[in-house]
This record gives C-alpha cells, sequence and structure tokens, in this order.
C-alpha cells in the first residue's frame, strides 16, 4: 500500500481515541531515528544525506550543539506569562483572570513528565535541527485546561491537500507499524506545528542545522584529519638512501623498528653517503589547516544567524564589539524563534483547542534585555499616567492583586 492509498483513508478516518487521551507516540521510530548509520556506503568522503537521523547525529557535534544551546537556553529560560489580547472585549473580563490563571498553570506542567522548560526546549531543538518542532494538544479539565505532548517532528507527515476544515486530518504520525496503523491521524487542532522558515514549495520546514548541514560536515573531515595529523598517525616524513638493495632497506626497516622506534635511545647511523629527509607537509600548523576550520566554524555561526563569537572564533573582537556581538546574537537568532513559538502557543493551543480569543502567550523579556532600562522606562510611564499599577504588575509577571 502506498503513501497516497494510506492517506486516502486516513482522511476518512475519525478520531479512533476520545479527546483527551493521547494519541501520538513519544518515540515512533525507536532508536532508529537516533542511532542510525552515520555514513553511507561507498566512497568515505562522500557527503552523507541530510536525514533525519544524520541531522540529530550532525546536532550533536560540538560547533552544531553549541549554537544550537546558545538559543535553545537563551528561549526556554525567560520569564513568559499569559495576559489579555490588546482590544480583548470586555465582555470576556469576569473570568478572565481565572482562565489565565488556570492556563498558567496548565503550561507549567504541561504533561505527567514534563515542565514547560523540558517541554519546550524538546520542541525548540526539532525546530533548529529540522524546522518540525511538534506537540500534540489534547483537552483537559478545570483545573489543567489543556495538556501537551512533545512529538518527534521527524515522523509527523504533511496533508498537502488539506482544505480547512477542522474535521479533517491535517497531519499524521508515522508509527512504524504496518497495514492500517501505519499512521495516526491528527487533526489540527490535536497538534502544533511548527515551522522554521516557510517555502511555498513544500509544506515542511527548513532547520538551521539544514542549512548548516554541508558547512558541518567539511567542519567534521577538516577537524578528523587535523585530529589524525597532531597524533603522528598521518606519515609526515620519509628517509631516502641512496644506492642501496632491497636486503638493505628491509634490514635497516627491521633494525629502526626493533632497536630505535619507541625506546628513546640515539640511533647512529654510518653511510657513505648521508641519508636524506624528504617532508610532506611543512611541519607547522598551517598543515592543520586552521583558518579553513576557522572559516567553516564562521559559515556555521551564519547559518544559525549568530555571530562567530558565539562558536570561539576570537578574531576581530574586542571590548567594543563583544557586547554588539551579543546583542546582535539575541536580536536575530532568539527574538525570532521566542516571537514564532509565542505566535503558535497562542493560535494552536489558546485560540484554536480552547476556544479562547482574549488571551496570548507572551515572553516577558523580548522587550528590552536591560534590566535596569526597563524598568526606569516603567516607571516613567507610572509616573506620567500612561499605564496603571495593575497594568506594571503585569509587565513584571506579578499578580494583579495592588500591594498593601
Amino acid at each position: 500500500m502506498g503513501l497516497r492509498e494510506i492517506w486516502k483513508r486516513v482522511i476518512g478516518v475519525d478520531a479512533a481515541r476520545a479527546d483527551g487521551e493521547r494519541k501520538t507516540t513519544a518515540t515512533p521510530l525507536g532508536m532508529n531515528s537516533i542511532f542510525a548509520p552515520f555514513r553511507t556506503s561507498g566512497v568515505q568522503n562522500s557527503l552523507p544525506k541530510p536525514t533525519a537521523a544524520n541531522l540529530r547525529r550532525f546536532a550533536e557535534t560540538p560547533a552544531a550543539r553549541r549554537a544550537i544551546n546558545f538559543i535553545k537556553d537563551r528561549v526556554a529560560c525567560m520569564e513568559w506569562r499569559i495576559e489579555a489580547k490588546p482590544g480583548a472585549a470586555s465582555s470576556d473580563a469576569n473570568d478572565r483572570e481565572q482562565r489565565a490563571e488556570a492556563l498558567r498553570r496548565a503550561l507549567e506542567a504541561p504533561n505527567e513528565t514534563d515542565s514547560f522548560r523540558t517541554f519546550i526546549e524538546q520542541v525548540i531543538e526539532d525546530v533548529l535541527v529540522g524546522g518540525f518542532g511538534a506537540a500534540e494538544i489534547e483537552a483537559g479539565d478545570a483545573e489543567t485546561p489543556v495538556r501537551l505532548y512533545p512529538v518527534d517532528g521527524a515522523s509527523i507527515q504533511v496533508n498537502a491537500h488539506w482544505n480547512g476544515d477542522a474535521s479533517s486530518p491535517r497531519y499524521a504520525q508515522v508509527t512504524g507499524k504496518l497495514g492500517k496503523d501505519a499512521l495516526t491521524p491528527l487533526l489540527d487542532a490535536e497538534l502544533m506545528y511548527v515551522r522554521l522558515n516557510p517555502r511555498t514549495h513544500t509544506v515542511f520546514g527548513l532547520g538551521k542545522v539544514e542549512v548548516a548541514f554541508e558547512a558541518i560536515s567539511n567542519f567534521l573531515q577538516a577537524h578528523r584529519y587535523a585530529g589524525r595529523l597532531a597524533s603522528n598517525s598521518v606519515v609526515q616524513y620519509a628517509l631516502w638512501l641512496n644506492d642501496r638493495t632491497p636486503e638493505q632497506h628491509e634490514r635497516l626497516i627491521r633494525w629502526w623498528q626493533d632497536e630505535v622506534e619507541g625506546t628513546g635511545r640515539v640511533p647512529i647511523l654510518s653511510s657513505e653517503s648521508k641519508p636524506e629527509v624528504l617532508r610532506f607537509a611543512g611541519g607547522t600548523d598551517a598543515d592543520l589547516h586552521l583558518e579553513w576550520q576557522q572559516f567553516l566554524l564562521t559559515m556555521i555561526a551564519n547559518a544559525f544567524d549568530l555571530p562567530a563569537m558565539m562558536l570561539g572564533v576570537s578574531q576581530d573582537v574586542n571590548r567594543a564589539t563583544a557586547s554588539e556581538f551579543a546583542e546582535e546574537a539575541f536580536q536575530n537568532a532568539v527574538v525570532p524563534l521566542a516571537k514564532l513559538l509565542a505566535e503558535h502557543l497562542t493560535r494552536d493551543v489558546i485560540a484554536k483547542k480552547l476556544g479562547w480569543d482574549d488571551l496570548r502567550f507572551v515572553w516577558s523579556e523580548l522587550e528590552n534585555r536591560d534590566e535596569q532600562v526597563e524598568l526606569n522606562m516603567q516607571l516613567q510611564m507610572l509616573a506620567a499616567g500612561v499605564v496603571s499599577v495593575a497594568e506594571v504588575r503585569a509587565m513584571r509577571g506579578l499578580s494583579s492583586e495592588s500591594a498593601s
């Protein structure tokens, strides 16, 4: 049965489980999604294919992991709040505070095993690696109105022919099983699917590790070669002897290996002509191709929208430019991703699943990273009567109750 036939059957199938019960599987592909072969058969220097398994393996290398952790940790560690949307109707204001508090409790513990940080870190990881962050959304109870479960984004397929019908499956998870259980259908309101770099010619996103895939592969090869060269596992010299028979060559090799090599003794040679040492390389750091590796690190940093300083490239970095590079990294790499996640949480979780159009998810630390500047601005607005004390407390992530 082909993929097209499976999708036709999925479209005509309703949700098999009751609303509120998890439908997806945490690791549907098992260990194959992580420990798949890193290299293909054939030429060893050929570029691996950017499959989901290779993308995850590349994401575990030091350079890519440093870039991923810089963005992921900055987003996951930020404070957040649930607030009313600008222009929200006053008719919903009676229970808005109670609904916002219940939603906050639900997001602080989105499921039985995750906190908000561990949940959002898994989604961000998949967004950065392959552009396919996903989370299943299920209805809860009055205390926790919604439950969120992180899903392996690589196992999600998107129905390109979805017509906007809320009762028709838009997504499906590949379960690794055969037959009718090969796909688990999911409605649009049952899955939050975060696409990074959306494009018109495909329904899938483009992750930052995908963009840096070739540069990471070249960096690993250059780094591996430099490691072998530095550990003397690559031959760098040869000894040239004039007018010697093969038997004499064999005797010299055996004598050198048995009596000299690894013993620390000073070899004594006597011959009519002085042996000549042939050097295969220059014998300097240029043989390690350090400048090429630094260039590749810069390319990897560009793929993650980060300055090269964030990956350890210290060239052209001083006290005057370091703060500018740090601010550039925050504005170019952290802020866009944080706003993308906030939009999905607002639209997919709060609006679609719960039907609460008057609330939104907001990161509290995106407006200004300087705490003192932000505090002074809020005090000036309060003194000028632009905002109230309750509004300032909401900006600070505090309760709306007035201080005694």
